[in-house]
């Protein structure tokens, strides 16, 4: 039988925070079907309904690590992914730089658009 290959090291940091990820975002991904789906339906959605869902601090709080920790989960999973299919040395350390740089850019400009979306600034 072929031995399974895997960059996780089973139980290693970046193992664990991609299943404790990955849960929170089954839980938090449900909650957004149910709220925005199932409760109100899409032709319902407005501007000022998600600016007023965006201003209450435990809504805003829930998305904003819905945005952190699906960036995480994406770009390590990405990340992963490459490493397995060979990828070593130079150019691993070149697209982990260029990973992180783009995770750290989408968190930015995610919160730059969920702070938009309040009416608290």
């Amino acid at each position: 039988m072929a031995e399974q290959y895997s960059s996780f090291q089973r139980g290693g940091t970046r193992w664990v925070l991609q299943r404790l990820t990955a849960v929170f975002l089954i839980g938090v991904l449900a909650f957004h079907f149910m709220l925005l789906h199932f409760v109100n339906h899409a032709a319902d959605i407005t501007f000022l309904g998600t600016q007023a869902r965006m201003s209450q601090v435990g809504y805003f709080a829930t998305m904003w690590l819905f945005l952190v920790t699906a960036t995480f989960h994406g770009v390590n999973g990405v990340y992963n992914a490459l490493i397995n299919m060979g990828l070593e040395g130079s150019r691993k350390r070149a697209v982990g730089g260029v990973l992180a740089l783009a995770g750290l850019l989408l968190i930015l400009q995610g919160t730059r658009v969920a702070i938009a979306m309040t009416n608290l600034l």
